[in-house]
């Protein structure tokens, strides 16, 4: 005898996930967006007011990748729950490329992110052990350029 407990039937599932694969993957589209306006708006205003300095320039692009990295965690989330019904081999696969792909881009990501926190931070010291003069995060060509 086996016991099965129906709540809802499998169609409604995958329709039920389907709309929060669509909202999850939204918020991520969106995270990603606000963040690439924000560092779009911060460069422009940065090069109207000629403050077009690689200290200012990098903690543009750590802001950014911030936002990149968190946009893509909700892609990859989106992914997970595509897959929680019934997933076949092919989708499981699918996911699998996906989830490597996203994995290794937030793992630079997060690499790029903390070597430039570090450059930031130790030109801010180099700055106070100097003394007066230029601020922290000034003319200091530390970082690559894009």
């Amino acid at each position: 005898m086996t016991l099965s407990l129906d709540l809802l039937p499998e169609e409604d599932l995958r329709e039920a996930i389907g709309l929060l694969v669509r909202l999850v993957e939204s918020a991520g589209a969106l995270i990603i967006f606000v963040g690439a306006a924000w560092a779009f708006a911060q460069f422009v205003l940065g090069m109207a007011r000629d403050r077009a300095r690689t200290g200012a320039f990098n903690r543009i692009r750590l802001r950014l990748g911030r936002f990149l990295v968190l946009g893509l965690e909700f892609q990859l989330a989106g992914d997970v729950l595509r897959t929680a019904v019934a997933p076949s081999f092919a989708e499981i696969g699918q996911l699998a490329a996906i989830a490597a792909i996203r994995t290794a881009l937030n793992y630079f990501l997060g690499r790029e992110i903390a070597q430039e926190r570090d450059e930031i931070e130790r030109a801010g010291k180099r700055a106070a052990a100097d003394g007066p003069g230029p601020a922290a995060g000034g003319d200091h060509a530390t970082a690559a350029t894009p």
